[in-house]
């Protein structure tokens, strides 16, 4: 679906998902502040944090791997995986070690994480829609 997209849509995307990401942060971060849980308004804030920083390293490794003089798509293909799968590997055990050890923490930061892919989605679902009314 997002090969349909334009190069550097992807850009165009990111801006108002991030945006969109931190404003529905910060308005889960004041219920959660209201609800008494503190410690859970930190932790949406570091799940939308990570989320942004996974997507900027992920943009990075793109851009790196397509620089390299590397001859072959499927091993591009193969690195950007091999990244991406030991990235998000981290951030799951991360997220579980927090749910275990201080768990209004870790349920914020997936709440974070959530919040962000779900902005991530429906942005690029805009975008595609937008695109193939053209």
């Amino acid at each position: 679906m997002l090969e349909d997209l334009p190069v550097g849509a992807l850009t165009h995307i990111l801006r108002p998902t991030v945006l969109s990401a931190i404003v529905v942060g910060v308005i889960g971060a004041g219920v959660s502040f209201w609800l008494s849980a503190p410690v859970a308004s930190v932790g949406i804030a570091i799940g939308i944090a990570a989320a942004i920083l996974n997507v900027r390293v992920l943009g990075t490794g793109v851009l790196g791997a397509r620089t390299e003089e590397v001859p072959d798509d499927k091993v591009i293909r193969r690195l950007i995986r091999s990244n991406s799968l030991v990235r998000l590997a981290v951030i799951t055990a991360v997220v579980i070690g927090l749910v275990v050890w201080i768990p209004p923490l870790g349920i914020g930061v997936m709440v974070g994480l959530v919040i962000f892919q779900i902005a991530f989605v429906i942005n690029a679902g805009r975008a595609i829609m937008a695109t193939r009314a053209l």
